[in-house]
């Protein structure tokens, strides 16, 4: 089982947390983050990351139901 994680870069306001809390799946290119791995390895860090983005910019998903940010 793996997760899909993507980024809206339309929404995103590079703050950089995302790459810092997971820089292998995140990197800040220009004013906005993208994804470096589209699909990962279901990891507790990844959702803190969705989390954390004051922007929302972040989705996590499995197996098409997204599962982060956590309310």
């Amino acid at each position: 089982m793996s997760w899909k994680v993507e980024v809206d870069g339309g929404t995103c306001i590079g703050s950089g947390i995302c790459a810092s809390l997971v820089p292998e799946v995140f990197e800040l290119e220009g004013a906005t983050a993208t994804v470096t791995k589209s699909e990962v390895d279901p990891d507790e860090i990844v959702l803190d990351a969705a989390d954390s983005c004051p922007a929302m910019a972040i989705e996590v998903l499995e197996k098409g139901e997204v599962i982060g940010p956590r309310p």
